[in-house]
């Protein structure tokens, strides 16, 4: 997952805002907020995946909008969210194939790009952020993500904070708000690329975050100074107590079928 890290810190995960803050901060809330000039913003978590889907099978979700996955095959328990998606009023699937489990469910396809055909950056786990360049023509008419996002989103309305041309002007606002209001007590922080011209972003080397006034060159190791981001400013341990599995082999039954479909696995 090369980019599981960089999904976090655009705000991809229902239970956190962009550049790693607290939906449930109101100091962070604000913040975010005012940086987009939003007429308003959530102040509670959204759905998880798990969730999402329980909801829609229930009717309480009408709409979803399924980008870079094909749950009824990464998901556990394929007969709920074949259930889920039928129960759902409109169901909209970007993806780069013509044909697969999740796109059959769906009432408008949209024609997404592959990563071969993709502009932008990665952040790995080790916090380096690294730029993916396209090698590869779009084919047809597919487009990029965040085009599509804002091709959708202008359609709503919402023109002025949608008029992206590249992923460059993208990064540099994304740069500019993890500086906000940030004085050392947020992790995330890359504001020392928020004035990155296009030629510089074209460049751009590996580097791991921090990027800031104090790393200005990236900070390859983070808590040397025995300080962590937690309210105490202390490491926070939590103790493991293993347990064996509960269904145990036996004579009558000795083996154990591992399908991979397990709750937190999400490769296909």
């Amino acid at each position: 997952q090369p980019n599981a890290m960089g999904g976090r810190e655009v705000g991809g995960l229902a239970n956190m805002l962009a550049a790693h803050m607290d939906i449930e901060n109101p100091e962070h809330r604000q913040w975010v907020q005012e940086f987009w000039d939003s007429p308003t913003i959530c102040t509670e978590p959204g759905l998880k995946a798990i969730d999402l889907f329980d909801s829609m099978e229930q009717g309480k979700v009408k709409a979803v909008w399924i980008m870079a996955t094909n749950p009824l095959v990464s998901m556990p328990n394929r007969g709920k969210i074949t259930r889920a998606l039928e129960n759902c009023d409109f169901v909209v699937v970007s993806d780069c194939v013509e044909q697969n489990d999740t796109l059959a469910l769906a009432d408008v396809k949209l024609p997404a790009t592959a990563w071969s055909e993709k502009e932008g950056t990665v952040t790995n786990s080790e916090r380096s952020i690294s730029r993916q360049r396209a090698f590869k023509a779009a084919p047809g008419g597919a487009k990029n993500d965040w085009q599509i996002i804002c091709d959708v989103a202008q359609k709503m309305g919402y023109s002025e904070g949608f008029d992206f041309q590249t992923p460059h002007q993208i990064f540099v606002e994304h740069a500019r708000l993890s500086g906000v209001n940030n004085f050392g007590d947020r992790d995330f922080d890359i504001s020392a690329l928020a004035d990155l011209s296009l030629k510089d972003y074209q460049q751009l080397k590996p580097v791991q975050w921090p990027v800031n006034q104090r790393y200005p060159d990236g900070c390859k190791r983070l808590f040397t100074d025995g300080r962590f981001f937690t309210p105490s400013g202390k490491a926070r341990f939590i103790p493991l107590h293993p347990e064996l599995p509960q269904q145990q082999t036996c004579k009558d039954y000795p083996l154990i079928l591992n399908s991979g479909r397990i709750r937190d696995q999400w490769h296909t």
